[in-house]
Order: structure tokens, then sequence, then C-alpha cells
């Protein structure tokens, strides 16, 4: 009687779990959602024009460029990831949350090719976990390569490359705050 009760639930379960094809979904906009009317046409995002708070916020993130990596700190004695951009931000008076994963829940969700200085990169570094635990600011972009500032354990606030491959591997989402 197991058996067969065992069977009959992989049935089931196999034929539950088919194609959508033919099954609507229904989803509600969120009032932060943008539309956004798609073209055709290829934006180069290095011509689009910079918000002036943007220039100033990337200003502010390369003064602190060589400061030594301190967890939890926010001056130029030593800073964290999350602490360099919630202080670069902070100084031209745009409120963030403080660590990277909640900064990963604000401003909108944008796609990788619609990046523009002054948008923020997020990365998942440890092993087997795909959870944001490190964040970036664009500060240049160059057709398909991509510049962000951070702030490394070993290096400290230093400027990378999207396409290096540590850096490529571990990118999760982009989200624009401005």
């Amino acid at each position: 009687m197991r058996k067969i009760a065992l069977i009959l639930l992989t049935i089931i379960t196999l034929f539950s779990c088919g194609s959508t094809k033919n099954k609507r979904v229904i989803t509600k906009k969120s009032k932060t959602t943008k539309t956004i009317k798609r073209t055709s046409k290829k934006v180069n995002t290095s011509t689009v024009a910079v918000p002036k708070i943007a220039q100033s916020i990337i200003k502010n993130a390369e003064s602190y460029e060589g400061t030594r990596y301190k967890y939890g700190g926010v001056t130029k004695k030593g800073m964290d990831c999350s602490g360099l951009i919630y202080t670069a931000f902070k100084e031209e008076n745009v409120a963030i949350p403080r660590v990277s994963s909640a900064m990963a829940k604000s401003g909108d969700w944008i796609d990788l090719k619609e990046v523009r200085k002054g948008d923020l990169l997020f990365f998942a570094t440890k092993k087997n976990n795909r959870s944001v635990n490190h964040v970036g600011l664009v500060t240049a972009i160059d057709g398909s390569d991509v510049e962000f500032i951070h702030s490394t354990t070993s290096k400290g606030v230093i400027t990378s490359k999207l396409k290096e491959r540590y850096w490529y591997l571990a990118f999760v989402q982009a989200r624009r705050v401005l």
C-alpha cells in the first residue's frame, strides 16, 4: 500500500512540474517600478549625462583611495566596502543603508548593460554562497568595461574592473539609488 501511495505521489509531482507554456502569470507593479520604453537601438551608457550628484559622490569615494580596510570603518583611518559607499553618499546628504546586504535592496534593479556612473554593483564573495556581502560604486564605463571603487580586505580602497575574472564571477546585481 505504501509503495502505491509513493508511486502516485511521484507521478503527481512529476506532472505538476510541467511546462507553464499555456499558463498565464499575472504580476503587479510596485510603486517604485519605473517603466522604460525599450528601443532596438543599443544605448551607449558612457555618453549618457551623469547627474552632478553622482559625480560628487564618485569624487568623495575616490578621495579615500588607498585607505586601509577596517571592518565597520567609515573614516580615513580605515573603512570596509559598505562604509566607503555609505560615507561617499552621506557627504552629499544622500541617505542609504549602512550594510551592503541592505543596500542591495534599495533603489532600482538595473541590467548590467544599463549601468552608469554612480550606480552600485553588488557581489557575493563567499564560497558556495550567493548572498550579497560586497559593494562597489561605478566610477567609469568604457564600452562594456565597467570600473568601480570599493574597499578590499587585502588592498583597502581601490578601483577594479568588472571584467576581472574574480569580480565577474562574484557579480550578483546592479542597482541605481540616485
